[in-house]
């Protein structure tokens, strides 16, 4: 079923969905795109491309981007790169790009193009977790991806206004998720990667995340964030963070869109970062609705693990997962992150 325009946007505007044509005046105002792909055979997931482009620097935005493999394989970029101009071939502010990595919006809410050109690290998983990856090793990639939406956007709506009004804890929460909007929603993709030479074809599904807030994550400490779309048409994500001390609460959001409607509600039996592994962890957990409780099961397939790096006071894992839901089968993504003190390796 091929939503409206109305139904993409979910309360937001198809204006929302083009790029700032000038640096904000806050300094702090972030533009940030990024996607995570999976392909339809679970060989090779592609766990976060995105370009953080802040106003302080604006014309050096951080583009960032993994590619894991069911075999161990790993491939990275992390750099400050030249700033794209945002004006696409019809003069709207429809691109958001730095170096060799661009986006371009096409249609607002339903077609975005994704291009990587460049070279990027490549190395083994079992180099990010004895912190020993070599990111002067650089090989070529490429990639040329056309991105279909295809659920509603899924909406984090954090003005300046509504946050003045939470309590100190809960306003330190959405902070964290940034002060402005922010919005993610499934797409179908098709297109081809290049890598050793070799063009190859690609087919898969996946996540975009678009925002434009200002994002302070001092006192960050840690979370959990999972979402896949199944071939029937349905999907589910969330966000929880860790329950604070002070109260046992913390932010937790999530969905299931099932038959043309998006469920709200909460994630439970949540898998925290625990264990340090390349593959092969449970994921599984929860999410209860209106609907009732919902059990999907999960394991991971591939990692990407950010670990004892200065600038990063947690351990980050961005994977592929394969996930189930009352039968059906697809691969999906994960994001998770806890202090050291609290994750093994093995």
């Amino acid at each position: 079923m091929k939503l409206t325009t109305a139904q993409l946007t979910n309360g937001l505007t198809p204006a929302h969905d083009l790029v700032f044509d000038s640096r904000p005046t806050d300094p702090q105002m972030r533009e940030s795109t990024s996607v995570w792909i999976s392909d339809a055979a679970g060989e090779v997931t592609f766990p976060r491309f995105g370009i953080e482009a802040e106003a302080h620097d604006w014309d050096h935005p951080l583009c960032t981007g993994n590619v894991c493999f069911a075999s161990g394989r790993v491939l990275s970029v992390a750099s400050k790169q030249p700033k794209h101009p945002p004006f696409g071939p019809d003069g709207r502010p429809t691109v958001l790009g730095a170096g060799p990595l661009s986006f371009q919006c096409i249609e607002p809410f339903r077609r975005w193009n994704v291009r990587y050109d460049g070279t990027i690290a490549e190395g083994q998983v079992s180099q990010l977790i004895a912190a020993t990856f070599d990111y002067s090793h650089q090989v070529p990639f490429g990639f040329e991806f056309e991105l279909e939406l295809v659920t509603p956007a899924w909406v984090m709506d954090n003005t300046p206004d509504k946050v003045a009004r939470m309590t100190p804890e809960d306003r330190a929460e959405a902070e964290y998720m940034g002060i402005g909007w922010r919005c993610e929603h499934c797409f179908q993709v098709r297109g081809r990667y290049q890598l050793d030479g070799q063009w190859r074809d690609f087919t898969g599904t996946g996540l975009r995340v678009k925002r434009q807030s200002v994002r302070p994550l001092a006192g960050f400490r840690g979370h959990v964030w999972q979402s896949a779309l199944f071939a029937d048409g349905r999907a589910f994500g969330y966000i929880a963070y860790p329950p604070r001390a002070s109260d046992g609460r913390a932010y937790n959001d999530a969905y299931l869109y099932q038959d043309g409607r998006m469920y709200k509600g909460h994630a439970t039996q949540i898998p925290w970062l625990r264990r340090i592994i390349p593959n092969g962890d449970d994921v599984s957990f929860e999410i209860e609705t209106a609907l009732g409780r919902t059990r999907i099961a999960g394991r991971t397939i591939s990692s990407y693990f950010y670990r004892n790096q200065p600038q990063m006071l947690l351990d980050l894992q961005q994977a592929g997962v394969q996930y189930e839901w009352d039968g059906q089968r697809t691969y999906g993504m994960l994001e998770r992150s806890s202090s050291p003190d609290l994750t093994t390796v093995g």
